[in-house]
């Protein structure tokens, strides 16, 4: 019977980096930039609303609180100029989280521009834009940036960093915990010295660089910005920056702790003395732990919405069983590869605490998930809760492969404990006669260095001797059937969880379903435009069919909007203001609340990026859906839709 070989540790490392790699770059890119637990749920006017005179104020309502600054609302005439005092009104009411800007005085008629950008109490950047209009519609020569707030080279390199550190966070307490509670012995070997330090490195570095990007994620977009001194002092005065900070500040504690690990602590062989170094790194190392993971509970998903109190303790629980389950899911998986005399009861102890782990964290999640979803609908009907279904799918496959690494442990434990090696308990059990050395080695053997010609022929025999050594005690470890099987599946669970940790950072910079439903039942942003009586109703609807020349406006006109005939107008433009012909436009007219429509209309092609129909009936007053299909091509088009009030 052949006997399985474990894959070498430099292939199945690149893979699993490569595999990391291409999955969080595939969700960094597929992903939309970070929607965030704040939204706009309403605005005063209403999106496209065209109001008789000119109001004293635009407010905006959110879902979550937000930090303003002063351009965190502008208002923009028809030729781009401010037409707003600059002055931010709070307008907040009890559970009402409202602001606004005051406008100036004698605006002309014309329709005006609001664009916001402002940061949601989680730390995310959320920004939009809306027009109005006085008296009637008006052209408007304001170009609005393309680039959504969080987006770009900036946003890129941010959601990077946000995930390098999650992963460092993991390697640095899943190792250290994994010294303490598995392995003590594994304090003086140097590869898991080196993978926890790197742990350490690895969550400085991200944070750091969070900390300069921070500035230019929630505004500019500019990567320059990232160097603005002024701009990273304003960065530190927020509670995402205060967060950055500590942590920093905490990692300066951990860096002591590593360092008496891997120290005085390696080096203790009192069992009493050791005893007591490990309750007090025990005690300070859970302390300096659960401080981290506090920085991220206080700035994100956990510090708003719903039960803060009881959420953001689950969020630190959570948080820390991923790192004593993945974090040391990696150093068991460099112990395996890099020190073969690892013991079997390391092992075995390391699977109680991923069992423990496991445990905490599926509390946790069903408690988290509810928070955050809130319904079942939000769970197939909301990105977040997408996210979140695979999520949970890659969590049963990790667990799944736990259990057969578990099965390789008790096998392994059954083996050696069955076999009389005389051996005592925990330790390496003996892998049996060496081998035989070969002609070459018995040549190196009977070579005495003290006869070599020189000082570097010994150095070199002697590294010719303990490569070979080396290379016998792989060959012993190679052939155990068990620790090979084991080896491997604690990789492959290694690489299901990098796959996951990057599942899970996409899934904190997403907009949570509850927020997202609760934002769609207020109606959000683009809910009704209120008509002015005896004046027509005038939307725009930018849409995005895909394919060549799919971009454009279409700009709708119900005239006099109200119930009744009405007189429809659409005109369908390019990005650039002009005409675009298209092969086909239909509209459907549909009151929910009174169970009426959709009502079809086919309107007809006037001339070149104008359609029209007459006599459309509006039977009830209310809140009317208009939906417009465009198509560009044979197989290109899309549906977009506003809501729109009917007097």
């Amino acid at each position: 019977m052949t006997t399985p070989t474990a894959p070498r540790l430099g292939t199945a490392l690149a893979r699993l980096l490569v595999l990391a790699a291409a999955l969080l770059g595939t969700l960094l890119a597929g992903a939309a930039p970070a929607s965030a637990h704040a939204a706009l749920t309403g605005s005063d006017p209403k999106d496209g609303a065209v109001v008789a005179t000119a109001p004293k104020e635009v407010g905006l309502t959110f879902s979550e609180q937000v930090a303003m600054s002063p351009d965190s609302i502008r208002v923009l005439d028809p030729s781009g100029r401010r037409a707003d005092t600059g002055e931010i009104i709070d307008l907040c009411s009890g559970a009402v989280v409202k602001y606004g800007v005051a406008l100036r005085a004698g605006l002309p008629d014309g329709t005006y521009t609001v664009a916001w950008q402002t940061v949601s109490a989680d730390s995310h950047p959320i920004a939009g834009a809306f027009t109005f209009s006085i008296g009637a519609p008006s052209a408007t020569t304001v170009a609005l940036p393309e680039q959504a707030a969080g987006g770009g080279i900036v946003g890129a390199l941010y959601g990077i960093a946000r995930y390098l550190s999650y992963a460092g966070f993991a390697v640095l307490v899943g190792g250290g915990a994994f010294v303490l509670l598995c392995w003590p012995r594994g304090a003086s070997v140097r590869p898991v010295q080196q993978t926890v330090v790197r742990g350490w490195l690895t969550l400085t570095g991200a944070t750091v660089v969070m900390l300069l990007l921070r500035g230019p994620y929630t505004g500019s977009g500019k990567l320059a910005d990232a160097f603005d001194l002024a701009g990273l002092q304003a960065v530190l005065q927020t509670k995402t920056g205060a967060a950055l900070t500590s942590r920093l500040l905490l990692l300066g504690a951990a860096a002591l702790f590593v360092a008496v690990l891997f120290g005085a602590y390696a080096r203790r062989t009192d069992p009493k003395e050791r005893k007591d170094l490990t309750f007090g790194l025990g005690l300070g190392g859970t302390v300096v732990a659960a401080g981290i993971a506090g920085t991220w509970a206080l700035a994100e998903h956990a510090s708003t919405g719903i039960q803060t109190g009881i959420a953001m303790p689950v969020d630190i629980l959570h948080l820390l069983a991923v790192a004593a389950w993945l974090g040391g899911l990696t150093t068991l998986l460099v112990a395996l590869y890099r020190s073969p005399s690892v013991e079997r009861a390391a092992v075995e102890r390391f699977s109680r605490v991923a069992f423990a782990s496991v445990a905490v964290l599926v509390a946790t999640g069903i408690y988290q998930s509810w928070r955050q979803v809130g319904s079942w609908s939000a769970l197939t009907g909301t990105r977040y809760g997408q996210l979140l279904l695979v999520k949970i799918g890659l969590m049963g496959v990790l667990v799944g492969i736990a259990w057969i690494s578990r099965r390789w442990t008790r096998r392994l434990a059954e083996r050696t404990a069955g076999a009389d090696t005389g051996t005592e308990p925990g330790a390496e059990p003996d892998p049996g006669p060496e081998p035989e050395p070969d002609a070459d080695e018995e040549e190196l053997q009977d070579q005495d260095p003290q006869e070599a010609p020189d000082a570097a022929r010994a150095a070199q025999l002697a590294r010719q001797r303990a490569a070979m050594a080396t290379a016998r005690r792989k060959k012993a470890r190679d052939a155990d059937p068990e620790r090979t099987g084991l080896r491997r599946s604690v990789l492959t669970e290694a690489a299901v969880a990098v796959v996951l940790l990057a599942v899970t950072t996409v899934l904190t910079s997403t907009e949570p379903g509850r927020t997202e439903e609760e934002a769609a039942r207020t109606g959000g942003p683009t809910a009704g435009s209120a008509a002015v009586p005896d004046r027509p109703v005038d939307i725009r609807l930018p849409f995005d069919t895909g394919g060549v020349d799919g971009k454009g406006v279409v700009r709708l006109s119900l005239d006099p909007g109200r119930t009744g005939a009405n007189a429809l107008h659409l005109y369908v433009d390019r990005p650039n203001g002009k005409p675009l012909d298209v092969p086909e436009i239909k509209v459907n007219l549909t009151l929910e609340e009174k169970g009426v429509g959709p009502l079809p209309v086919a309107p007809d092609r006037i001339q070149t990026g104008h359609w029209s129909a007459s006599g459309v009936q509006l039977p009830l007053p209310g809140e009317w859906r208009i939906q417009v299909t465009v198509r560009t091509s044979e197989i290109d088009q899309t549906t977009i839709e506003k809501n729109v009030k009917i007097g």
